[in-house]
């Protein structure tokens, strides 16, 4: 027996390069996750991952959708924030610090846009470069 309360309503994700189309998401869900991706903009400079985290910890019951992006989008703005503080710790060594802030920035920027643009479209989506500290159970 399974305590998974969303087993058999919603597919599975997938983990490839082809991203699962869900034609069962909700306008919330849909906004929601939408959401949860943009709030990467609003907080790049002041404190990252806190408002994304708030909104997972939140909904994450409530949909399969909103619990796949939303732990997305936390693992890749903690991800962010390890590169940046690598990126801060590798400043005096010859520029190579700024090359990963930079990179980082980038990354950041197009990453959440294709993920949002993803969460729009009802598709599950999967960050390049994101270190997976938040599994599926």
């Amino acid at each position: 027996m399974t305590d998974d309360p969303f087993r058999g309503t919603q597919p599975r994700p997938a983990y490839g390069p082809q991203a699962a189309f869900d034609p069962a998401v909700s306008e919330w869900e849909r906004h929601y996750a939408l959401a949860m991706h943009l709030s990467l903009a609003a907080t790049l400079l002041l404190i990252p991952v806190i408002p994304v985290l708030v909104m997972y910890l939140i909904k994450r019951g409530e949909s399969r959708f909103v619990d796949d992006h939303g732990r997305e989008a936390v693992n890749f703005q903690l991800s962010l924030l390890v590169y940046s503080i690598v990126g801060v710790i590798l400043l005096p060594a010859c520029g190579t610090g700024m090359i990963v802030l930079v990179a980082a920035g980038v990354l950041g920027i197009v990453g959440m846009i294709f993920a949002a643009i993803a969460a729009n479209q009802r598709r599950y989506f999967r960050y390049p470069a994101c270190i997976r500290f938040l599994r599926t159970a």
